[in-house]
């Protein structure tokens, strides 16, 4: 499938979503991509004073509580969206800290920041960008979380190579995201609106965490998986994991 279609029905799938407030623009969650995603995932009572509507439903797991963040660090998210999962580290990382959202879909851009002034933040940003080519100095983060968009770009190998870059050294990220098992039909991989959906990008478990290993990281470790009972009965389907490691 053509990488600029495949990036247009994005852009286009979440902005949607961003204008609307959660899952398929705020219709019924009906469609082959809607029924395809992770359930929401429940951040409890990590959304403590967190201003209402950063949370949009999207995430598979909690990449914060997994990313060693501590106060003054620099912090990068890959597809902040709405920017839940930007504030939550905001709180960690303190006065002395700053953390940096990048999205591609400029209305998701804009429903973060709207929601950074209301909740007063001061050290947090959000950058219009691509991540397979990051809007973001070499070697400048001590920090990377992802909450189930890497999935969504045609070229995963340049995202992990983009992160290895802007990590410094030592550095460390924790990424959540959308797996296979099995032999997923090419009917799904070359579906644009399941590409949308988390489901036809999504690599294969072992395939995804070699490309991690390729990248140049270390300490490469599995801390959680969730299998989705999508579809019934194949002989695929589908988990989230959650996936740390380290720059040397």
């Amino acid at each position: 499938m053509d990488e600029r279609n495949i990036k247009a029905e994005v852009q286009k799938h979440y902005a949607r979503i961003a204008q609307g407030g959660g899952c398929c623009g705020g219709d019924p969650c009906c469609s082959a991509e809607c029924a395809a995603e992770p359930s929401t995932v429940n951040y409890g009572a990590l959304t403590e004073g967190i201003v209402e509507g950063a949370d949009l439903g999207l995430g598979c797991s909690l990449p914060t509580q997994y990313a060693g963040i501590k106060p003054g660090d620099t912090v990068l998210d890959l597809g902040s969206g709405a920017g839940i999962d930007v504030f939550i580290a905001a709180k960690t990382v303190g006065p002395d800290g700053h953390v940096i959202g990048v999205d591609m879909t400029p209305e998701m851009i804009q429903r973060a920041w709207t929601n950074a002034i209301k909740g007063g933040y001061r050290n947090v940003e959000f950058r219009l960008g691509d991540i397979e080519a990051l809007p973001v100095n070499d070697n400048s983060v001590d920090v990377v979380v992802s909450n189930c968009v890497i999935n969504l770009a045609p070229d995963k190998q340049r995202v992990f190579g983009e992160i290895y870059r802007v990590l410094k050294s030592g550095g460390r990220f924790a990424i959540a995201d959308i797996v296979t098992h099995g032999h997923v039909p090419a009917k799904i991989r070359q579906d644009a609106e399941l590409w949308a959906g988390c489901v036809a990008g999504a690599l294969d478990r072992e395939v995804y965490l070699q490309l991690i290993r390729d990248a140049g990281f270390q300490d490469v470790r599995i801390n959680q998986i969730q299998e989705y009972d999508y579809p019934q009965g194949a002989d695929y389907g589908f988990a989230s994991i959650t996936v740390e490691g380290q720059k040397p």
